[in-house]
């Protein structure tokens, strides 16, 4: 939420990628419909700011699915519900729709950080 309270567009890529690892690592086993789905996307976003020049606009064509799904899942978890709104919010004013983007199946189906249990 700092990166996002700070303006996303001060991140750095590199750090972007960690901050997405850390979000993978949190859903990698969560059962709530619709977090496949991010999951999936979490590991686009990741794929393209380890790259050295990321693409910007699938950049900000998935923070906004991102932001749109996280919104839609906040209902169903246990906690922190209001800060996942805040933050689906915030990554959906981040980004910008690009209806006809395309999923990247590969990255979700390997997250690079398997959550750490207790």
């Amino acid at each position: 939420m700092n990166a996002i309270n700070r303006g996303l567009d001060a991140t750095k890529p590199t750090k972007g990628a960690d901050m997405v690892e850390d979000w993978e690592a949190a859903l990698a086993e969560i059962d709530t419909p619709g977090a496949k789905g991010i999951l999936r996307d979490l590991g686009s976003l990741r794929k393209q700011l380890e790259r050295d020049e990321p693409d910007a606009d699938r950049v900000h064509a998935l923070l906004y699915r991102l932001g749109t799904a996280t919104t839609k899942i906040a209902d169903k978890a246990d906690k922190s519900q209001d800060k996942l709104k805040a933050l689906g919010e915030a990554l959906t004013e981040a980004g910008e729709d690009a209806p006809d983007e395309e999923e990247d199946v590969a990255a979700a189906a390997s997250p690079k950080r398997a959550r750490k249990k207790a």
